[in-house]
């Protein structure tokens, strides 16, 4: 169904990405704009438009997008196959206005929420998951902690704690994605290790409940990407895909988002592995243009929560980022104007689309 409403909708959309390369292009340089070929394109995550969602930078050429009408609206010109943005505060007539972009435009769409916390908070849970089923979204992903482990808690008996309270949300939410036969998506956050991961979502038992494959995240947590992905995809019923730049830096090592293709992800090995457990996955891009991330494993705060690990764990990781230090600078936006910072957003998500066609089979 996905790929013949995409035929259909090929010529027209064609022609809205050719028309919109005078909106997009400023002070960088962008690659070629992507094209569909026989395949279903890469979807973007919200997140990979930190700069551009709610902005406030009164930028013309990088208008805000304020809902997800916008959102969807911008990733079918330029070529995307979808979306996966947050549901929270739809109420229905939004939802129904959001269905009908989506459908029109061809796109999927994937909700992203919030998890109950108590059963006070079920019923709004509930009515954020049919206002994405009206919308016509059949995955939601969500999130356990907002936060870093190695950020948020100090202690092993914090992150106990946090676990059981996190075991108890997914529990309450499970009741409700069952009952609306919708697909709850977890995603390591860079809070759960692979493992760890794994074991809660068997421990509940769910067909509604599985896992957001996040690409990169876990490198912060001590692990190899490439083996994350071979330990979630059995289980995966959406994705972030994402490449990582890693570099030395006094207490550990620095953390970014780097366009597909310059970092060191098997993003060809990921792809491939998720589509062999779950044929019809969507496949979304989470390119966050940001400054790099600091993961300081070399202070003794940051191993708090990590009772079992080893000197192995450490030295690996260690040997790894100094035998894969990313070559040029790491991303950074910290030193650029409001404008050239949504420039450079734009130019990395659409680098990584057209990376996704070319390489990745995507488009």
């Amino acid at each position: 169904m996905k790929n013949k409403t995409l035929i259909s909708n090929v010529g027209r959309r064609d022609f809205l990405r050719k028309a919109s390369l005078g909106a997009v292009a400023m002070s960088f340089p962008f690659p070629e704009m992507p094209h569909f070929l026989d395949g279903f394109p890469m979807g973007v995550v919200v997140h990979s438009y930190g700069a551009r969602w709610h902005s406030k930078a009164g930028s013309s050429a990088y208008p805000a997008f304020e809902t997800a009408v916008d959102l969807i609206a911008h990733c079918e010109k330029i070529g995307a196959g979808g979306v996966q943005v947050g549901v929270n505060g739809w109420a229905s007539d939004f939802a129904k206005k959001v269905r009908d972009i989506r459908e029109k435009s061809g796109l999927y769409l994937e909700g992203s929420i919030s998890l109950p916390k108590s059963a006070s908070d079920i019923a709004d849970f509930e009515k954020e998951v049919l206002a994405a089923k009206e919308a016509g979204a059949e995955v939601l992903r969500t999130v356990c902690l907002n936060g870093r482990r190695y950020e948020n808690f100090h202690s092993e008996k914090e992150f106990l704690d946090f676990k059981a309270k996190a075991l108890a949300s997914l529990g309450m939410a499970e009741t409700i994605v069952r009952k609306h036969k919708m697909k709850l998506a977890v995603e390591n956050h860079k809070d759960w290790k692979a493992a760890e991961l794994a074991e809660i979502i068997h421990g509940l038992g769910s067909e509604w409940v599985g896992v957001t494959v996040d690409f990169g995240n876990n490198m912060a947590l001590l692990e190899d990407p490439n083996e994350v992905i071979e330990t979630l995809a059995p289980m995966a019923f959406s994705t972030h895909v994402k490449d990582m730049g890693i570099k030395e830096y006094d207490h550990g090592f620095l953390l970014s988002e780097v366009p597909l293709g310059e970092g060191i992800v098997d993003l060809k090995a990921g792809v491939e592995l998720c589509k062999k457990f779950n044929p019809k996955i969507n496949f979304s891009l989470e390119m966050i243009t940001r400054d790099p991330l600091e993961i300081p494993i070399l202070d003794e705060a940051y191993w708090g929560t990590f009772p079992d690990s080893s000197a192995l764990e450490l030295a690996k990781t260690l040997r790894m980022v100094k035998e894969s230090s990313f070559e040029k600078g790491l991303p950074k936006v910290s030193n650029l104007t409001p404008e050239e910072r949504l420039a450079f957003e734009e130019n990395n998500v659409i680098a990584c689309l057209n990376f996704s066609e070319k390489k990745l089979g995507l488009g």
